[in-house]
């Protein structure tokens, strides 16, 4: 049997583009176009760009102002789980600005045809079902602005070559299996979205962009001192959790004028300095350090930030009391307070012994005086020969 290739003797629509989009829906199994998906719009009966309808859903063409050729600028689908071959003949579409094929089950490698898209400014393939390495189309693609790929299955590192991208703002190549080391990325510096989570990368913090507003790193091997973070007064939201880090939380990472949200659990860390922010601004809400080997005092200091409103010391070495000024946020802005599995001893601040009070959390686990009737001390305390000697100083 023949097989149909779309052709229009008078097309409005260049005939390769066509072929290119009448090529990406052949690869689909027709089981997975369901009748509302906008798959199921493309009737290649009708010129693509000279339909005004309901059909060819997804696609946009260029509008010539002569009697030029028009051109498909931007193929945007609709998450239809749609399950197919991601073909090599999506890089005939040159004038390809944006494609957007995400949550859905493409397959297959990032074709290296990619490359010819030299007017692409946003590729975006995240949750697919893409494998093999990211292929070296990125030093042609010198318009991207946007480049996520993440929830795939791609493997090898990242290339060292995407950091001569001046052009990119968003980099997200979370939820694969890249391995090796971070390459250095200063010459990303209009990047403000970083988020390189749940991979295999390993290593010390690579040289980041200082204008990064969204750093993700977590669930890596990466390992060293973030000492280098304390210079990204952009920061928002930085999360390094479940990785290898160790050393001091400097004050000036907690202290970042713009950050409200910092998650560094699940590392070695054995210090975090705390100094007091009252006369300084601080945006600070989300404070998650559990599961580290952090020792001394609890901080009085953390009383002094303004908005915080969650926070997770749990499982550390915090030892002795709970500072007086915790029961008053317990009583003000904290809404969740987790100090569960340290070494904490004495009584609770009275306000922790409020009912009124609602609040999430846990002081578990401790060698406190913690009450079976507050819903914070749910869990017990440690035995009590457990709470004898220097950890409970």
């Amino acid at each position: 049997m023949a097989t149909f290739v779309p052709w229009f003797v008078y097309s409005v629509t260049l005939q390769s583009d066509i072929e290119a989009l009448w090529s990406l829906k052949q690869e689909i199994d027709p089981y997975t176009i369901s009748p509302s998906s906008f798959l199921q719009t493309w009737n290649f009966q009708v010129d693509p760009c000279d339909d005004p309808g309901e059909r060819f859903l997804g696609i946009v063409c260029t509008i010539p102002a002569d009697n030029s050729t028009a051109r498909v600028v931007e193929i945007d689908l609709d998450a239809a789980g749609y399950n197919g071959f991601l073909t090599p003949t999506i890089g005939n579409l040159t004038a390809l600005t944006i494609l957007n094929l995400a949550k859905n089950r493409f397959w297959g490698p990032i074709p290296s045809s990619l490359s010819n898209l030299r007017n692409l400014t946003k590729l975006q393939l995240s949750n697919n079902l893409l494998t093999g390495f990211f292929p070296p189309i990125i030093d042609k693609l010198k318009r991207l602005e946007i480049i996520d790929v993440s929830h795939n299955e791609l493997s090898g590192s990242i290339p060292r070559n995407i950091a001569n991208h001046r052009t990119l703002t968003v980099l997200i190549l979370a939820n694969n299996q890249f391995t090796g080391r971070i390459p250095d990325l200063m010459g990303l510096w209009q990047l403000n979205t970083l988020d390189l989570s749940r991979n295999l990368l390993n290593g010390n913090l690579p040289r980041l962009p200082v204008r990064l507003k969204t750093l993700l790193l977590s669930n890596n091997n990466l390992s060293g001192h973030i000492s280098p973070l304390k210079r990204f007064t952009n920061l928002e939201t930085m999360d390094l959790s479940d990785n290898n880090f160790s050393g001091p939380i400097y004050h000036e990472i907690l202290a970042l004028p713009g950050v409200n949200h910092i998650n560094l659990s699940i590392n070695s860390f054995t210090e975090m300095e705390v100094i007091e922010i009252s006369h300084r601004d601080s945006q600070l809400e989300v404070l998650d350090v559990h599961s580290n080997n952090i020792s001394g005092h609890l901080s009085r200091n953390l009383a002094t930030y303004p908005n915080l409103t969650r926070i997770d010391l749990g499982y550390n070495q915090f030892s002795g009391r709970i500072p007086v000024e915790y029961g008053q946020m317990v009583d003000g802005t904290w809404r969740s307070v987790f100090l569960d599995n340290n070494w904490l001893v004495g009584r609770l601040p009275p306000q922790f012994n409020n009912t009124r009070v609602s609040i999430t959390g846990s002081l578990a686990q401790n060698c406190l005086d913690c009450p079976d009737n507050i819903q914070l001390c749910n869990g017990g305390q440690k035995p009590a020969s457990q709470c004898v000697g220097p950890n409970t100083w």
